[in-house]
C-alpha cells in the first residue's frame, strides 16, 4: 500500500474511521470546518512520511523547496539509522524509511502541528492548510502530474485551501483535533507500508529480536506488492469506499450532509449514524 492514492485514501479513512468511532459528545464538538480541515491534513500527512526520498512523489510537491526539505530529512534520517542500528540491522543506508516513518516522528508532527496553531493567528493554520493539501493532490495526482508540474500541485492546494476558507464562516482553531489529524495520516502510512514486502521500521527505536530498526509486517504470505495488483483492484478502492461512507457519517453528525437522512437506511444504520436521534 505504497502508492500515492491509496496512501492519500488510507489517511481519510483513517481519520474518518477515528471521528466517526469517537464519542458522541466530543464529535459534537467539531464543526463541519474543523472536520473538513482535519480531513485534508490527515490526508496529507498519509504521504509525509515519504518525504524522507528525494525521489518520492511527495518531495516534488513544491519544487525545489520540497525536495531541498527532502534531501535534508533524508541526510538526517540517514544519520540517525546509522548512529542507532544494531549488527542485527540490514546493511542499508537507512535514508528512506527510516526516521519519518516511526511512531516518533509521527508523535513530533501533531505536536508541532498543534503547537503552530495553537501560538498562531490563524494564518500559520492556512500555511500548514496549503501544505498538507499539496501533499495530498500530489498524492492523488501522481500519474496525472509530471514531476516537473509543481506550479498545478500548488495552484490547486491554494484553490482548496481558500475554497475550505471561504465555506463556512467559523475560524477552525482546534489545535489538538489538527494535531491529532497529522499523528493519524503518518499512521496510516506506516501501516500501508508494513504490509508491503519490505515492511516499515514504525517502532524505533524499541529493539526487537535484537534490531532497533526491525521492520513492522504480517508473515510475507500476508504482504502485497506496492502498485500490485491487490492494491490497485482491492485495497485501494475498498479504501475509497470506507472513506467516503464514513466521512459521509460524521459529516452528518456535525450538521454538514442533511442528504443521509434521505436515504432509505434500515433503522439500526441509522441509529448507528445518528445516536442521539
Amino acid at each position: 500500500m505504497a502508492t500515492g492514492p491509496t496512501h492519500a485514501m488510507s489517511g481519510l479513512a483513517a481519520w474518518a474511521a477515528v471521528t466517526a468511532l469517537a464519542d458522541t459528545h466530543a464529535i459534537g464538538q467539531l464543526s463541519p470546518k474543523t472536520w473538513v480541515v482535519g480531513a485534508t491534513l490527515a490526508s496529507g500527512a498519509a504521504l509525509l512520511p515519504d518525504i524522507d526520498h528525494p525521489k518520492s512523489t511527495v518531495a516534488s510537491t513544491f519544487g525545489g523547496v520540497s525536495r531541498g526539505a527532502s534531501a535534508a530529512l533524508s541526510g538526517f534520517s540517514g544519520f540517525l539509522y546509522r548512529l542507532t542500528r544494531t549488527k542485527r540491522d540490514s546493511d542499508r543506508d537507512g535514508t528512506h524509511r527510516g526516521f519519518t516513518h516511526t511512531l516518533i516522528f509521527a508523535v513530533l508532527a501533531g505536536l508541532a502541528t498543534t503547537a503552530i496553531v495553537q501560538t498562531s493567528q490563524g494564518t500559520a493554520l492556512g500555511v500548514l492548510m496549503f501544505f498538507f493539501a499539496g501533499l495530498a493532490v500530489r498524492g492523488l495526482m501522481h500519474t496525472w502530474c509530471p514531476r516537473k508540474d509543481a506550479i498545478l500541485i500548488t495552484v490547486a492546494s491554494l484553490v482548496l485551501t481558500l475554497a475550505c476558507w471561504a465555506w463556512a464562516g467559523d475560524q477552525p482553531t482546534d489545535a489538538a483535533a489538527f494535531g491529532l489529524a497529522v499523528m493519524i495520516g503518518c499512521v496510516a502510512h506506516f501501516v500501508g507500508d508494513a504490509i508491503t514486502e519490505q515492511g516499515c521500521p514504525m517502532l524505533w527505536p524499541v529493539p526487537l529480536t535484537g534490531k532497533t530498526w526491525y521492520p513492522v509486517a504480517p508473515p510475507k504470505a500476508m504482504r502485497m506488492r506496492t502498485g500490485g495488483k491487490v492494491e490497485m483492484v482491492l485495497v485501494g478502492p475498498g479504501l475509497t469506499i470506507v472513506a467516503v461512507a464514513l466521512s459521509s457519517v460524521v459529516l452528518y453528525r456535525v450538521g454538514a450532509a442533511p442528504w443521509l437522512a434521505q436515504l432509505d437506511l434500515p433503522p439500526e444504520v441509522m441509529a448507528w449514524i445518528a445516536p442521539s436521534s
